[in-house]
């Protein structure tokens, strides 16, 4: 049995890996901000201890980990889940300095906080494993995409970083690039590409296009319980592979167009596979 701590458990993929983990006699903390979320994990499920975590606020990541660690009586977790993220789409041209920030704390500086906060304690053990759910998106960026994959690509340079440093502490950083998913994650992109179609700016035409090619891509997405299953094996396995693409296809064959074709033919394909002009 293992000590778990899983950020943006509340919904989606955190709140089903969260679930898994537990049926399979682990200890895990669920971390989120819905408290409604929260409370009906704590009353559903056994081996789940819910966590009021925000991790665009270093206080509350702080309060969050010395919750853990006093329950734990100060040993540390075995694995932290860094899943807490959301999407922003849109034009890079129109979208707001404010937004770009906000995604930035939440998928790169909120990884970065939560990870400090709880790191420690693993390097005094010489053990411990970091699991960072990236993204298809950390590896190929879609046009209009640009806030989200930015994000996702910083989290993959991160996690590479601390592979190298952490690795003569004993500690293991695991990446997951799930590809489209089936959960609210989509339906809320869906929603950011409909309203900047609505107001009728110079992208609406190219907009209208991706977000039928977004919808098509979800509408065949994994279920979130194939990437909780993923994040489950991340966490047991005793030499998980470092980086692994949920399902494995198509996402990898997407992945290794962009990585080995040159970038014109790559760009191509893109506008392909969209039907952007």
């Amino acid at each position: 049995m293992a000590n778990i701590v899983i950020t943006g458990a509340t919904a989606g993929i955190g709140r089903a890996s969260a679930i898994l983990l537990a049926s399979k006699g682990h200890r895990v903390f669920a971390a989120g901000r819905n408290s409604q979320a929260l409370a009906e994990l704590d009353r559903g499920h056994e081996n789940i201890t819910t966590l009021s975590l925000d991790v665009t606020d270093k206080q509350s990541v702080d309060a969050a980990a010395d919750n853990v660690h006093d329950t734990l009586g100060g040993q540390g977790v075995d694995v932290l889940v860094n899943n807490a993220g959301f999407g922003l789409v849109g034009p890079l041209e129109l979208i707001a300095d404010e937004d770009w920030e906000r995604q930035f704390q939440t998928n790169v500086l909120g990884l970065v906080r939560v990870t400090r906060a709880f790191l420690g304690k693993m390097r005094e053990r010489r053990q411990g494993r970091i699991v960072n759910v990236s993204s298809v998106a950390g590896r190929v960026t879609l046009p209009f995409f640009a806030p989200y994959n930015a994000t996702k690509h910083a989290v993959e340079s991160i996690s590479d970083s601390l592979r190298h440093e952490l690795h003569p502490h004993g500690i293991d950083v695991i990446v997951l690039e799930p590809g489209a998913v089936k959960t609210r994650f989509g339906s809320l992109e869906q929603d950011q590409l409909q309203r900047w179609i609505d107001s009728a700016s110079a992208y609406s035409a190219q907009l209208q296009t991706l977000k039928q090619f977004h919808h098509d891509l979800h509408a065949k997405g994994a279920d979130p319980v194939t990437v909780a299953g993923a994040v489950v094996a991340a966490c047991e396995d005793h030499h998980p592979a470092p980086r692994q693409v949920v399902p494995f296809l198509p996402g990898s064959l997407f992945i290794a167009v962009k990585a080995w074709l040159p970038t014109r033919l790559a760009d191509w394909i893109v506008r392909r596979l969209t039907k952007l002009p």
